[in-house]
């Protein structure tokens, strides 16, 4: 049935759940921490006012855990973030700050009396400095521009830090007597990534002495190199790491320019000796990404995560060893036939534990580097997103499909956790979930593909329920026990649909064969697992086959466009967002050249090249003559990765073809949606969307 708008919003307002008194705002800061809601449902608004966890960091001694809490201020639309304490035997919390201005990126002096973070009180973001004991704030940097990340020496003496520098000239350089003139002028790959244009300016490391009061300068170790490090865009200070004497850093960076770096992944690990100001590069003939350096306590050993394939960004993640004095190098995980990442030493340094996905989920393994011997530590339905040893336990993080991530204590014998955080725990009590039930498909190639069902709260197996294929993005990315402010199962489940999420052909977890084989085979097996999927589900008595709708984003909303024009009738409602329509286009659009290069096999004016033409065969919009059921279009302007006049023509074409289509459009999103209102526009829009033509 169809609503008119005015009434959804009212409607929504009313499903908000949260009273406005219920939140704290002041000079100080800002918090969700008190909410009491008017229903038992989630609701988009809930999702973005409850808390999200992060930046964790174990004291010394191991007694304490520092973290991150962010919270939401939806009338602000912007959210606030504060440091807490909560000691490890008592789970005693302390909040430590309460600010209008966000702390990040936080660790402790090496006696643990001091914790550092960054701040932009100063007006630019720069490191500063917490006594535990009185509270007493001082400032470390007052670098210009500011700095992104860092990270001390283990005995304190130097600071690494990383910071943007100007390498290219601008229009204004070139023409400085036209300063109003606005344009680029390129000559070269790639001028832009996922959701920047390239400006000149590269991330380098510096480094400094850290004894000598406030730090203005510090000496830049990679002074007219034009590349980052961190890698862009998503690299953090987790590729930067000191060697336990404090006389070497070790960090990443592809040094590669122009096409060469658009079409490769071969990133490497170098490390810069502060003695003598020499670099060497420690992963010299390894041309895959090589990432996230880290030193064994006792100083010997150096271990990363490695791919091995140039050009494959999903290739299988490997844990890599060095022996720092012989340089020999090992992979760890030659038999594993997963991915490993989140590495943390042991204290004893024999042992390293790290995330892996198997089957669906994150567990935790260790490796131990004498025997090479894998142990699985963690079982069930959950994902350990980061793990740091503390004695015979370990603290991780954890998220589900019923929660958002918290931190936990985990026994290294048994695999039990306990909850160390518990930042959502009174709201969360005051909701219904869903059942989250994992199933084992059968696949046209006999093959047995898992498969996540999501029930509505309240669920009566006597009703019959509009039902939504969820097909996934990345392409390799693995449906796990995620917890999204977007694509949150549970809150699809709470507007009374069932879910039924496949990890179909092409996702990480069940083995590198199952990954890889959706390389190359754009519109093929895996679209027929998606089938396999829905035709299974739609048999259930519980599921109505006449309201079955289709849903994803990036891979996940070419999947759809494909659907849409193969489907058979099965779906009455399409939602696409961010998705590939043109695959033509998207080759001579997108930005990371070696993505498009390993997955569709080729360029499409390679008419001998009987793979990458299959590809192109493939393309959505070659089935347009067969569309016939409503899709919403959903981009955003700032979308690099799957350019926005991908979602255009897909909504123009179904306009011109007479297909009832909607086009929700961000001009200031990217690849994602990130700011508060515009992702609870984009929930509004989604179940308006679905209630017209599924209710």
């Amino acid at each position: 049935m169809k609503e008119k708008h005015l009434f959804y919003l009212l409607f929504l307002f009313a499903l908000i759940g949260c009273n406005s008194d219920d939140t704290t705002s002041s000079e100080s800061g800002y918090t969700n921490n008190n909410l009491k809601l008017n229903g038992d449902r989630l609701t988009p608004e809930l999702i973005w006012q409850l808390g999200r966890v992060g930046n964790v960091c174990v004291s010394p001694n191991g007694k304490d855990v520092i973290y991150t809490v962010a919270h939401t201020d939806i009338k602000e639309n912007k959210s606030y973030t504060d440091i807490y304490k909560a000691n490890i035997a008592s789970s005693e919390t302390t909040q430590i700050t309460n600010s209008k201005e966000s702390e990040s990126s936080l660790s402790y002096s090496a006696n643990g009396d001091d914790i550092f973070y960054l701040s932009s009180k100063s007006g630019t973001t720069q490191l500063w400095k917490l006594h535990l004991e009185s509270s007493k704030t001082s400032q470390i940097t007052n670098i210009k521009g500011g700095i992104t990340g860092y990270v001390f020496s283990p005995d304190m003496k130097k600071l690494a830090y990383t910071a943007q520098v100007k390498l290219d000239e601008d229009v204004q350089d070139l023409y400085p007597d036209l300063p109003h003139a606005n344009a680029r002028i390129e000559d070269d790959l790639m001028y832009r990534h996922w959701d920047d244009w390239e400006d000149g300016s590269y991330s380098h490391v510096y480094i400094t002495d850290a004894s000598n009061g406030l730090i203005t300068s510090a000496t830049d170790i990679m002074e007219g190199e034009k590349f980052d490090s961190p890698l862009n865009p998503f690299g953090g200070i987790e590729q930067i790491a000191w060697t336990k004497d404090s006389k070497q850093l070790a960090y990443c960076c592809k040094k590669l320019s122009g096409k060469e770096y658009a079409t490769s992944t071969n990133a490497d690990i170098y490390l810069f000796n502060t003695d003598n100001n020499e670099t060497t590069n420690l992963t010299e003939g390894m041309y895959g990404y090589d990432l996230n350096p880290t030193f064994s306590p006792d100083g010997k050993y150096l271990a990363w995560e490695s791919m091995e394939r140039d050009g494959y960004e999903a290739d299988k993640n490997r844990i890599f060893l060095m022996d720092l004095a012989t340089g020999e190098k090992k992979d760890l995980t030659l038999g594993f036939d997963q991915n490993a990442g989140a590495l943390a030493w042991s204290s004893e340094s024999d042992k390293i534990w790290f995330t892996s996905n198997h089957l669906g989920p994150y567990q935790i393994y260790n490796v131990n580097i004498g025997s090479e011997e894998i142990a699985q530590i963690t079982k069930g339905q959950q994902n350990y997103n980061s793990v740091f040893p503390v004695g015979k336990q370990l603290v991780a993080t954890k998220t589900t499909m019923n929660h958002p991530t918290e931190i936990f204590i985990v026994n290294t014998e048994t695999g039990e956790d306990k909850a160390l955080s518990t930042v959502n725990k009174d709201v969360l009590a005051q909701l219904k979930m869903g059942k989250v039930e994992s199933r084992w498909i059968t696949t046209t190639d006999n093959k047995k593909m898992q498969t996540w069902v999501i029930y509505p709260p309240n669920f009566d197996p006597n009703k019959k329920y509009p039902t939504l294929l969820y097909c996934q993005g990345g392409p390799q990315a693995t449906i796990s026990q995620y917890w999204s402010l977007r694509w949150n199962f549970q809150l699809m489940a709470a507007n009374d649909y069932i879910i039924v999420a496949p990890n179909r052909r092409g996702l990480p977890g069940f083995g590198q064969e199952w990954n890889e084989q959706i390389s190359g085979d754009y519109g093929g097996q895996n679209m027929k697992d998606y089938l396999s999927a829905i035709d299974e589900l739609a048999k259930e008595p519980f599921v109505d086959e006449n309201k079955l709708g289709a849903i994803g984003a990036s891979y996940g909303g070419f999947s759809v466009y494909w659907l849409a024009g193969n489907h058979d009738k099965r779906f009455k409602a399409f939602i696409s967002h961010c998705g590939i329509f043109n695959f033509e286009q998207m080759y001579s659009t997108t930005e990371e050249m070696f993505f498009v290069n390993w997955d569709m096999k080729g360029a499409y004016w390679e008419k001998d090249n009987k793979v990458a033409q299959n590809t192109y065969a493939n393309s959505p919009h070659k089935f347009v003559a067969n569309w016939d059921t409503p899709i919403l279009v959903i981009h955003g302007e700032k979308d690099f990765r799957i350019p926005y006049t991908q979602g255009m023509g897909a909504y123009n074409t179904a306009q011109l073809r007479n297909v009832p289509a909607r086009f929700l459009y961000f001009p200031e999103e990217s690849h994602w949606v990130l700011t508060p209102q515009n992702g609870i526009l984009w929930h509004r829009e989604f179940f308006r969307w679905l209630d017209e033509y599924l209710k």
